[in-house]
């Protein structure tokens, strides 16, 4: 019952609180102790302030005993990437540098979670200040993929610990940040639903940032619905984040029902199916069927702005970003002075990246963020009939950790591949979700990426409860027996 009850949907869990059946200091503690058991292998967690989380869980119980019944949230255990600043907490960025600075205050999306009653369990693993997607992490482990415990698989990133908490039910739900696809690879490669929103949908107040342009905050969750439930309490204007002002309004996702006649779902012809393995490739295109059967019309189209897609990493790579992009750039300008004083207290893998922004030039970073910004409005133009593309969140499901030990070859090219097909959807300005649609023969979830215009987070959520309710993959969870 106690597993039933740790692999349960949030919005189940939810109602149990609600009605009284069950108390929030009870699945607290549920968590607590599944963590005390499976975490030590698995590495999921950076900090887990137990008494803070109980005291939480007892005050959320006072609360909705009174009557005081905050809403779907209220006394669920949920876990931040530690990216988000809570107060008197760490806030690491899964880096030494940081490791002793504790936060003043709460992260605008922490405080959200708190005010709707969200009990925090802790904080968990990430690549080093989120500059990866593979999910290694020199300093503080990588985090154990938990659908292969003989095997240490990619747990993704850079939200490693966020994906195998989730997946290995150490808690309720939790957040990442997804700059490039560390919300959508780690949920890929977990089995899980993760929602990379549109810049500027999700403030980004009090998160140390990668990417000031491109970072967005989403939620990881076991059901589509659950992810509903935490952007819900997540969007919306921020006065301490100027991106967040004057954006369109989103609709209501208080209801995913929706009906798909005449819904146009496309596949892309180009760039997202280049080295995709066969067994992913099947799994993504088999959900083509079930989309037609629920009554979407589905296509292959041609975008030609897809193309020019492998030109700008050309373009990239000529101005210097042989590993990064221009993330670099604004990692090295933050992280200079720690760049040449402490240059031993980093991941090479991550100072490498970083030291690329150093040579870029000005004319040339500017070049390619003009391109972009080109690009950007010509891919908005080719999708405008489009109600969603239907593509590979990876090309591939988890690879072990020793395929990528030379971190002279191999790291570089798993850890571009990882980000290939969700990084697209990012510097293009789009919003996107992934969710499962199948496992290998050896057991490995298979992610499908869906992926929409800006600002139509509630359509990718609809669309996305359609496959999930039409199928059975959000059912299974790995087995953990072999910790236990």
């Amino acid at each position: 019952m106690d597993e039933e009850l740790a692999f349960a949907s949030i919005a189940y869990q939810g109602k149990l609180l609600r009605r009284g059946e069950l108390s929030p200091v009870e699945l607290t503690q549920l968590y607590l102790d599944r963590i005390d058991t499976y975490d030590e292998q698995l590495n999921s967690y950076l900090t887990v302030p137990a008494e803070r989380a109980l005291a939480s869980a007892h005050a959320a119980e006072t609360a909705i005993q009174a009557g005081d019944w905050r809403g779907p949230l209220h006394g669920i255990p949920l876990a931040l990437k530690d990216l988000f600043a809570v107060t008197g907490l760490p806030t690491t960025a899964g880096s030494l540098i940081l490791q002793d600075q504790i936060a003043p205050r709460d992260a605008t999306a922490a405080r959200l979670l708190f005010e709707a009653g969200a009990v925090l369990l802790g904080k968990t693993q990430l690549v080093e200040f989120a500059f990866g997607g593979a999910g290694i992490n020199h300093h503080y482990g990588t985090p154990w993929n938990p659908w292969d415990l003989d095997e240490h698989r990619l747990p993704g990133g850079s939200s490693s610990g966020s994906g195998v908490a989730v997946s290995a039910g150490l808690a309720g739900a939790a957040l990442g940040t997804d700059t490039g696809g560390s919300v959508r690879i780690p949920a890929s490669f977990s089995g899980l639903v993760g929602l990379k929103p549109t810049f500027g949908r999700i403030s980004n107040a009090g998160i140390y940032p990668l990417d000031s342009g491109l970072d967005s905050v989403g939620p990881m969750a076991r059901t589509v619905g659950d992810a509903a439930l935490i952007y819900d309490v997540l969007r919306g204007p921020d006065v301490e984040d100027p991106n967040t002002l004057d954006q369109p309004i989103d609709g209501p996702t208080n209801d995913l029902d929706m009906d798909l006649s005449g819904v146009r779902l496309c596949v892309p012809r180009e760039y997202f199916w280049v080295d995709v393995d066969a067994e992913t490739e099947a799994a993504v295109r088999a959900t083509t069927q079930v989309f037609a059967e629920l009554g979407a019309h589905v296509d292959e189209i041609s975008l030609e702005t897809l193309d020019q897609l492998s030109e700008m990493r050309q373009r990239s790579v000529a101005a210097g970003l042989t590993h990064g992009t221009l993330s670099s750039v604004e990692t090295c300008v933050r992280l200079g002075t720690e760049l040449g004083e402490r240059l031993g207290d980093f991941d090479p893998i991550i100072s490498a990246r970083m030291i690329e922004g150093r040579h870029v030039l000005a004319t040339d970073y500017i070049s390619l963020q003009r391109a972009w910004s080109v690009l950007r409005t010509e891919a908005l133009d080719a999708l405008q009939d489009v109600g969603a593309l239907l593509v590979p969140t990876t090309p591939f499901p988890a690879p072990t950790v020793a395929e990528t030990d030379d971190e002279t070859g191999p790291y570089w090219q798993i850890n571009g591949m990882c980000l290939r097909n969700t990084s697209a959807v990012s510097l293009l300005g789009l919003c996107a979700i992934s969710l499962p649609c199948g496992f290998t023969r050896g057991g490995l979830p298979i992610g499908l990426q869906l992926i929409a215009k800006p600002w139509e987070e509630a359509r990718l959520l609809r669309l996305a409860q359609a496959y999930e309710s039409a199928t059975q993959w959000h059912h299974r969870f790995p087995d953990l027996t072999a910790l236990g």
